[in-house]
């Protein structure tokens, strides 16, 4: 009877834990830039002695939906969206890191942001002097015209990378995307940014009404199942009594 109580238990943990990760899916429908998490399960044996025909299930979000999501068209000078595979780098205090929001702002010592992380460029963080206008071209470089200035001067160029597989990427506890294996990723020249507009989160709202919808239904079948592995543990222990 124990074998269906760990089936049944391990199930129910599963779903609750991808209920969590569909939730919070959902809750960024609207985030610029917003790669939806995927799902990861494995089987891993239960340890102890006469456990060997006992297993669990192991679910982990650390696989990024990659694909791309709509672009918005916004005018702003300093919004920009990466078209195709690609992202952009960001400096953090754990290292660098990597995001598809291009809503870039520049804070109060000149330095280009992005949800408040320092943008890279070539050598480093791009700090922008004063400007009268401002240009990012589609391969990322930035040109400004200075003060009293006719011309555009560039000024810098954003450091843009890739990753060789999906897998390769995964993302920490603020829900920025690093390297799997910790090196940082390789810069691509390749990597075409559009100006001027903005990507929209990858996650489509109503697949994952359906997945949650889903999945309630299914927690709700595996506490019908364990109250009766209940009744039947119970059945057998009377009849034992006699």
């Amino acid at each position: 009877m124990d074998k269906l109580i760990y089936t049944i238990m391990s199930a129910a943990d599963r779903t609750q834990y991808s209920l969590q990760m569909h939730a919070n899916n959902l809750a960024n429908a609207q985030t610029d830039g917003f790669r939806a998490d995927l799902e990861l399960a494995q089987t891993s044996g239960v340890r102890g002695f006469g456990y060997d025909a006992r297993h669990s299930v192991t679910l982990s979000a650390d696989m990024v939906d990659v694909s791309q999501g709509h672009m918005v068209e916004t005018g702003r000078n300093l919004d920009v969206a990466i078209s195709g595979g690609g992202y952009f780098a960001v400096d953090t205090d754990q290292g660098e890191a990597y995001t598809r929001n291009g809503n870039f702002k520049i804070d109060g010592e000149g330095r280009l942001t992005t949800n408040g992380h320092p943008l890279l460029g070539a050598a480093g963080p791009i700090v922008l002097p004063e400007f009268d206008a401002v240009k990012i071209g589609e391969d990322g470089t930035i040109s400004i015209r200075a003060p009293g200035e006719t011309d555009l001067q560039i000024a810098d160029k954003i450091k843009l990378v890739v990753a060789t597989m999906p897998g390769d990427v995964i993302k920490n506890e603020e829900g920025l995307i690093v390297s799997r294996s910790g090196a940082p990723l390789l810069d691509d020249q390749t990597v075409a940014v559009t100006p001027g507009h903005l990507e929209s989160s990858n996650v489509s709202p109503i697949e994952e009404m359906l997945k949650t919808m889903t999945l309630n239904r299914d927690f709700e079948v595996q506490m019908r199942m364990f109250k009766v592995a209940d009744d039947n543990a119970d059945a057998g222990n009377r009849l034992i009594r006699g």
